[in-house]
């Protein structure tokens, strides 16, 4: 029996998880599934959900790059009122809903801190539906957590309330093994989706980005190095000095301006078609500017963020470098001659073997839900 759909996502510190589900939501709702997004996380003005409905619960985001502690919208540490009222808030669109199938992004492979959310989320959606589906909907490469007992916390929750697990990536390209040890015993719930990813179907050779080095940081939250180095980096490049730089500075709305000969602005809605145009686009290495790049072909440098112990992007890159997709900076190299001289060997880069990796993954995504959701 179909039925709607309800997504859970927490974002805490960039915007892509939150982009990747609304991907999947659109193509769901596209297809005539009522599709509902409760986002806890901060609101993202240039998020585009399609037919999808958005539920903004009150926001909360990491407090730093470590995520030691959580914070309101004013920046105030989150409190017992706050998650109250987003406990009220799902409960009451469960009851209005009556959704056959929740997806709970990333969780229980992360967001543990939200924990009881999402148990009290699946917990009213039973009660109202008793065959209500429950999906994990998870990327391909875990962040490994400070306590390896934690990955069997992880597998327990997964085993007692998910119906299903969807990897969004390729088992030949990134096995969901590899940084998830228990990926064995969950062997019958997983499934790997490909990536999701925003690829054009057609893009004009002509437009902004072409011929360009195209430089971005996601949603910018942790960019900041990456961006102040490339901006000096350009007469240290033998063959970039002459060309246009465009910095891509996050969700930050920011006026678009020139500095030195480069355009300065905020992230565009037309992203994937500046990659296709792009000489070479810098980067870092989160899930969603690593599928844009595959999508685009594109000539990479990739900086990995790896602040207060992450290891989710080095080992993204690895793969990338591993099939010389990408020329990889370590945080040693993050230096104006250091992007220079990247930008410089990727120029030698050829377009990679990417037959085996699918990047239609929001559309996959899309159709298992369909499936599930008649049969559980």
């Amino acid at each position: 029996m179909d039925g709607p759909v309800l997504f859970w996502v927490q974002h805490l510190l960039g915007s892509g998880h939150l982009k990747r589900v609304a991907r999947i939501a659109s193509v769901l709702a596209e297809s005539g599934t009522e599709s509902v997004i409760a986002s806890g996380g901060m609101p993202v003005a240039t998020l585009d959900t399609g037919r999808a409905r958005l539920v903004q619960l009150s926001p909360v985001r990491a407090g730093d790059e470590g995520f030691s502690t959580l914070v309101d919208g004013a920046g105030q540490q989150v409190g017992a009122a706050c998650l109250d009222d987003r406990r009220r808030c799902l409960e009451s669109l469960v009851r209005r809903l009556g959704a056959r199938l929740v997806v709970t992004e990333t969780w229980p492979f992360g967001r543990r801190q939200f924990t009881p959310e999402v148990l009290g989320l699946i917990g009213a959606a039973r009660r109202v539906r008793p065959d209500t589906v429950v999906v994990s909907s998870v990327r391909d490469i875990l962040q490994q957590p400070s306590r390896p007992e934690r990955h069997d916390a992880m597998r327990d929750l997964a085993q007692q309330h998910c119906n299903h697990v969807m990897v969004h990536g390729v088992e030949s390209f990134v096995p969901f093994g590899e940084t998830f040890r228990h990926a064995g015993a969950l062997s019958h719930r997983l499934v790997y989706t490909g990536y999701v990813a925003d690829v054009p179907s057609a893009v004009s050779d002509r437009g902004p980005g072409r011929d360009e080095i195209v430089v971005s940081a996601g949603g910018g939250a942790v960019g900041r190095g990456l961006f102040e180095a490339a901006m000096a980096a350009p007469p240290y490049s033998k063959r970039a000095c002459r060309r246009r730089w465009r910095l891509l500075v996050g969700d930050s709305g920011v006026a678009p301006c020139e500095h030195q000969g480069m355009v300065i602005e905020a992230n565009r809605p037309d992203f994937p078609d500046l990659l296709r145009r792009c000489a070479v686009s810098v980067s870092q290495a989160g899930y969603n500017t690593v599928a844009e790049l595959l999508g685009a072909r594109a000539r990479a440098v990739v900086a990995p963020w790896s602040g207060a112990g992450e290891t989710e992007q080095k080992e993204r890159a690895k793969h990338l470098q591993r099939r010389r997709l990408a020329v990889v900076l370590d945080d040693a190299a993050l230096t104006p001659r250091g992007i220079a001289r990247a930008v410089d060997e990727a120029f030698d880069l050829e377009a990679g073997d990417l037959e085996d990796i699918s990047l239609d993954g929001a559309r996959e995504s899309a159709r298992l839900v369909r499936e599930w959701q008649r049969h559980g």
